[in-house]
């Protein structure tokens, strides 16, 4: 890992637990909460794919609603605009998962460079990183809304490429979503070339 200079993070799912809206969507409505967290961001994802096959780009946040819309008629709830808009905050104050915060500590005494490279908007990243704390951790904050396409395109992994002035292999891109990265991965014929 000698050759490592950077670590880019993805931020939903990787560094946040995109189930912490759980408690704004029992609150909401009880007993149902994991339901449509589970439906919501699985629906998120696929709407993000979907207009990235398109070439119809909306913000994080559009795409989030729109999902949770979605959500909502499946699931036959009633969902006003307050309600909305309360579970849509949530999405931009999500909780990092416990260990995150002592790992990227360590991780800067090391003396990497880190990045946060993710589908979110410039105001999703800074909402969910400021809201937990951690924006001092971070080089970069990386949203794929200069390109207007969504990961897994190959033109979000430039990114941390430009903002640190490093080549691909010397950044580790770290994400817990199996689908983040796999173009490059087919690429390269299974093998891991970032």
């Amino acid at each position: 890992m000698n050759h490592i200079g950077a670590i880019a993070f993805d931020l939903y799912g990787t560094l946040f637990d995109v189930h912490s809206v759980i408690d704004q969507c029992e609150q909401r409505y009880p007993a149902r909460g994991r339901e449509i967290s589970t439906i919501w961001r699985q629906k998120q994802l696929e709407y993000t794919w979907l207009r990235s096959l398109m070439n119809r780009y909306v913000t994080f946040e559009q795409a989030t609603e729109d999902a949770l819309r979605y959500t909502a008629r499946h699931l036959k709830l009633d969902l006003d605009d307050e309600t909305k808009a309360v579970l849509c905050d949530a999405y931009l104050k999500l909780r990092p998962f416990p260990e995150v915060p002592e790992t990227l500590s360590r991780l800067r005494e090391r003396g990497l460079g880190l990045a946060i490279l993710s589908n979110g908007s410039p105001h999703s990243i800074g909402s969910v990183v400021g809201h937990a704390g951690l924006r001092d951790r971070f080089d970069h904050l990386l949203s794929v809304d200069p390109v207007r396409i969504y990961k897994p395109h190959d033109r979000a992994y430039e990114l941390p490429e430009s903002a640190f002035g490093l080549s691909r292999a010397s950044i580790l891109f770290v994400s817990s979503n199996a689908w983040d990265g796999t173009v490059r991965l087919l690429e390269t014929g299974g093998r891991m070339k970032r």
